[in-house]
């Protein structure tokens, strides 16, 4: 089965980066099993889906397509089950299943987020999110989470040609921040999230959701965390970075991309 791969340059900056080697002046948040537990919603949803359309979905399929844009998704789908599978009809009624989930008070925040957002708050510390969902999905979510107006900066599928594990939505995320990529620390879950943000140039500290850590994804992270309050415990550790974060907020506020 073809899937989707990163474009080489992610191997070669990846192995590159080392340990916060240049100073830390923004974070970059994945979203789905990141800093919500989406990702084993959007499981159940597709194995709650795939009986309605007379496709029967193995755990080996519902992992690939973790981390993975809805458009890609529908690509493995037909590279897996042939082109004339259902594959349009499978996703909507995941994503049905997906909002009932939502509506029933299911969708939670990842252990620590709050605490690491007004970490950052506190410290003037710039962020953005960037995630595979679409705008409308992404918007939704955050909202029901309680995190509704947590990112001033928000870059979703919906504004890139390309999703992960490419590394588009990294890069725009970066540019809207007026931080170059290799000055922002990247926060993902998944496999071709890490993928995306090493190749565009960014250290990435992976938190493991469904997916464990693999050695491809060591030799991409500067760590692989067990949750959002161990990243801050890094971040706290981390000498001179709140002084750092406070140069550049004042630099990101004449560009008027600074966190009131």
């Amino acid at each position: 089965m073809a899937v989707e791969t990163a474009p080489e340059g992610a191997r070669r900056t990846g192995a590159a980066i080392d340990a916060f080697t240049a100073p830390v002046r923004a974070i970059v948040f994945d979203m789905d099993g990141l800093l919500l537990n989406t990702e084993v919603l959007v499981r159940e949803g597709l194995r709650l889906a795939g009986p309605e359309v007379g496709i029967a979905l193995s755990e080996a399929v519902c992992q690939l397509m973790i981390g993975v844009p809805a458009d890609a998704c529908r690509r493995l789908l037909l590279e897996h089950f042939g082109a004339d599978a259902p594959a349009d009809q499978l996703l909507a009624a995941a994503a049905r299943q997906l909002h009932r989930q939502v509506d029933a008070g299911l969708l939670q925040t990842k252990s620590g987020a709050f605490e690491l957002l007004d970490y950052l708050d506190r410290h003037h510390i710039p962020r953005a999110l960037a995630t595979s969902s679409a705008r409308d999905k992404t918007l939704r979510h955050l909202g029901a989470a309680g995190l509704a107006g947590s990112f001033s900066i928000t870059v979703t599928r919906d504004d890139v040609s390309r999703g992960k594990p490419f590394p588009d939505l990294y890069q725009e995320a970066a540019s809207r921040l007026g931080v170059p990529p290799h000055q922002c620390l990247a926060l993902e879950d998944s496999y071709n999230g890490v993928r995306a943000a090493a190749a565009a140039g960014m250290p990435v500290v992976m938190v493991p959701d469904l997916l464990p850590p693999t050695p491809e994804m060591r030799q991409f992270c500067q760590a692989i965390l067990p949750d959002l309050h161990a990243v801050l415990a890094l971040l706290q550790r981390q000498r001179g970075f709140a002084a750092m974060a406070d140069d550049s907020r004042n630099r990101s506020c004449v560009a008027g991309t600074g966190i009131a």
